[in-house]
């Protein structure tokens, strides 16, 4: 079989590590899962299909999915949006993951499909297994309030990327910026939420593994402080 190899490799690599969600260089194939032309489409989803088997392999419930690229102007002010069409495309996306035992989650980026807020609550409303992620970094490129995706994501918020920012702007680990993050996880209490909070690492963000763990631990504090550890 096809990338059968590499996918035992997958498993072999990843040991006792719990995989909670695949992320892919996405911008190849993704966009073309929504293209008008059946063969194109196929293609794509071919290569779907490969993604899927590896986050089976993995043994992971969640696929983190960014969709079309939003490069015009007019894509990004949403102008353009066709929902039906859209909702068709995420809607037969769910509908394939699900087949997989995979839940498709849209993140809010920037460049691609959910770049500001509204577009979830619609795409969600017909598509009721659609869920989320929340990438604070993405909200503040955004330039919209982080509250406004959590709020809109609500009980549908499958898993968060967090990030901390200095006071320069700069992005660095949990615990090195001014990023209050026991006001968010009150928020996210709030709604519900009860998944896992992945901090997004960046080479230049830390020189060895220390920095991680010290990070890791700030985070764990804050949500033992909140009664969030050991459910």
């Amino acid at each position: 079989r096809l990338f059968a190899r590499e996918d035992k490799l997958l498993k072999e690599r990843q040991g006792a590590v719990q995989v909670n969600s695949v992320h892919i260089l996405n911008t190849e194939f993704e966009p073309q899962l929504f293209n008008a032309h059946p063969r194109v489409r196929k293609d794509a989803y071919d290569w779907l299909d490969k993604v899927l088997t590896s986050v089976n392999a993995l043994n992971a419930p969640y696929y983190t999915f960014h969709g079309t690229s939003r490069v015009k102007r007019a894509s990004r002010s949403g102008e353009n949006d066709n929902f039906p069409v859209m909702i068709e495309g995420f809607g037969r996306l769910v509908d394939t993951c699900k087949q997989r035992s995979v839940t498709l989650c849209l993140e809010n980026v920037e460049w691609s499909t959910y770049n500001r807020p509204g577009v979830f609550e619609k795409l969600s409303k017909e598509i009721p297994d659609l869920k989320g992620v929340l990438d604070i970094k993405q909200a503040r490129i955004s330039e919209y309030p982080y509250e406004e995706y959590l709020q809109e994501m609500g009980e549908k918020l499958a898993y968060t990327h967090i990030s901390d920012i200095d006071a320069q702007g700069k992005m660095c680990l949990p615990g090195k910026g001014i990023f209050n993050f026991d006001k968010f996880v009150r928020q996210l209490q709030d709604v519900g939420f009860d998944g896992a909070l992945i901090i997004e690492v960046y080479e230049k963000d830390y020189r060895d593994e220390t920095e991680l763990k010290i990070s890791c631990e700030y985070i764990d504090e804050i949500l033992y402080k909140y009664n969030c550890l050991g459910k």
